[in-house]
């Protein structure tokens, strides 16, 4: 099978630190170097592979959509805030448990936590263009929980029942959505506020990662975009390809999802991956489909 290796992808700087982050600190605590047991509260980043790493590593997971019910799993030690961020409430209800926290948080979502602390405090009110139940904005918004409000990208319709008691308005956004999404509500919300303040915080690396993507549809049958589907940006390159590229995409986390059947008439396929996919995992897949025999699955004649 003829692959095109799409780049940018994978990793992204903010997986990078966090991943070095949290290997430090499992070495710390096989030292004896930090308080045991060290664990990650939530997925570091959202691939199962990375987390079984770190398990490696002495760092052990807990899953909880609920950052503040997990902590309650958690007797002592330490714990590692992961790449998404987490609410001052949780990071305050940690240390009043005492235990010792690292934050793994990505600087881009940082930025993000720091711009909603600094509308706050100049009184505005938040329009945040993110997922529910993703962690990511469940961090943002517990940095002023009565100002900011989430909004779904494209759905125009939930607008219609916000009301603000000031002209005062902003909008930022989670920074792993589809970038296009996320340009077409803030333009909408433009539309209905013309005099919001806006803040697109989509991260450079997703950007980058998307726009390759839909390039390289133009120049293959079919994308496979390798990551897990926990991850939001890696659902979100699937979903570019298939709605700007024009193409067919899949998500897959290993070579063992492929199914040759996919690949029947398709020429050549890119291979991309999200910025929390390992780089041998995506090097596997690529193998995988070089290996791949396009007469086994070609469509037959007549």
């Amino acid at each position: 099978m003829d692959v095109l290796k799409i780049t940018p992808r994978g990793y992204c700087h903010g997986v990078v630190d966090a991943i070095k982050i949290a290997r430090r600190v499992g070495a710390e605590s096989q030292a004896e170097a930090v308080p045991q047991p060290v664990h990650m509260l939530g997925y570091l980043v959202h691939n199962e592979r990375v987390t079984d790493e770190l398990h490696e590593h002495g760092v052990e997971l807990v899953d909880a959509d609920d950052r503040i019910q997990g902590l309650q799993r958690i007797d002592e030690g330490t714990v590692i805030f992961t790449a998404h961020g987490v609410s001052p409430q949780v990071v305050r209800r940690a240390q009043e448990m005492g235990l010792r926290t690292v934050d793994a948080t990505c600087s881009d979502v940082v930025r993000t936590h720091d711009l909603v602390k600094d509308l706050a405090a100049r009184d505005f009110h938040v329009l945040y263009i993110g997922q529910q139940g993703h962690p990511e904005p469940d961090g943002v918004i517990g940095e002023a929980p009565d100002r900011v409000h989430l909004v779904e990208p494209m759905d125009f319709a939930a607008l219609d029942d916000l009301d603000f008691p000031t002209e005062r308005l902003g909008v930022t956004c989670q920074t792993t959505l589809s970038q296009w999404d996320t340009l077409a509500t803030i333009e909408e919300i433009k539309r209905r506020w013309p005099h919001v303040e806006v803040h697109n915080e989509i991260c450079k690396a997703t950007q980058e990662r998307q726009e390759a993507a839909v390039e390289a549809a133009a120049e293959v049958d079919m994308v496979v975009v390798v990551g897990s589907r926990r991850s939001s940006n890696s659902k979100r390159l699937v979903q570019v390809v298939e709605e700007l590229g024009h193409k067919p995409a899949v998500l897959v986390d290993n070579p063992g999802e492929i199914d040759p059947e996919w690949f029947r008439g398709i020429g050549r396929v890119g291979v991309t991956s999200g910025a929390s996919t390992p780089t041998w995992m995506t090097r596997k897949v690529i193998e995988y489909l070089q290996a791949l025999d396009p007469e086994a699955v070609a469509v037959p004649a007549g």
